[in-house]
């Protein structure tokens, strides 16, 4: 008896490890003008503690994090996207009507 009870207490650290991780997706608002702003974003943000997986959307302007709620929030990946000078807004920007020049090719864009 005394054997099952000291490997079970010596068993139970271990069940810490396996923690169930709370997974949770959010959709981030970024100025993005270019493939290379991507590239920035999936090569620093990737790395931030509890993130599980990124998706950036050129065209939608949209950066997907799938992360640990354990081990990181979104102040906190919003602070890391501040760091790379990409500042994260969980709203949408508000519709410009005038045209926009591209910051990464100089042309510029008609605003949707």
């Amino acid at each position: 008896m005394k054997r099952i009870l000291i490997i079970l207490m010596a068993l139970l650290p271990m069940l810490g490890i396996y923690a169930k991780q709370d997974k949770q997706k959010v959709t981030f608002y970024v100025d993005i003008h270019c493939q290379g702003c991507c590239d920035k974003i999936m090569k620093n943000i990737a790395y931030e503690p509890g993130v599980k997986d990124i998706q950036c959307n050129l065209e939608k302007k949209t950066v997907t994090v799938t992360y640990d709620a354990n081990k990181t929030d979104v102040p906190s990946l919003q602070k890391a996207f501040a760091k790379i000078g990409k500042p994260a807004t969980t709203t949408p920007p508000a519709k410009k009507d005038k045209k926009e020049v591209d910051a990464c090719s100089g042309a510029s864009t008609p605003q949707h």
